[in-house]
């Protein structure tokens, strides 16, 4: 990925999961973000998504092309499990990240 030494990064937080299916601010903020960002003329050539939500060991990279969506919580209405992010997967990009980062104790991915 040839890429400047810095690039722009932006965190969303989440917050309640309810957010995705009810209708709020915030909801319509993220689906506003896209074209406000498109808008400014910054491309959007990758996006990370980060859960802290499994209880594992170590790290785990979803790297296909097609990835399904994870729903990583419990105890919420069906409405919200049956929400689906089709996007598109980036299995190169994927790999140079795993090249990257390493586990907890040093190990790669």
């Amino acid at each position: 990925m040839t890429t400047p030494d810095r690039l722009p990064v932006l965190f969303v937080g989440h917050g309640s999961p309810l957010n995705a299916i009810g209708d709020n601010r915030w909801r319509r903020q993220w689906q506003a973000l896209g074209p406000e960002l498109r808008a400014r003329g910054l491309p959007i050539r990758l996006i990370l998504c980060v859960s802290a939500h499994w209880l594992t060991e170590g790290w785990w990279l979803t790297a296909m092309a097609q990835p399904r969506t994870i729903h990583d919580f419990g105890g919420f209405p069906q409405a919200l499990f049956d929400q689906q992010y089709p996007a598109p997967g980036a299995p190169e990009r994927a790999r140079e990240i795993a090249a990257a980062v390493r586990q907890p104790d040093g190990a790669p991915l």
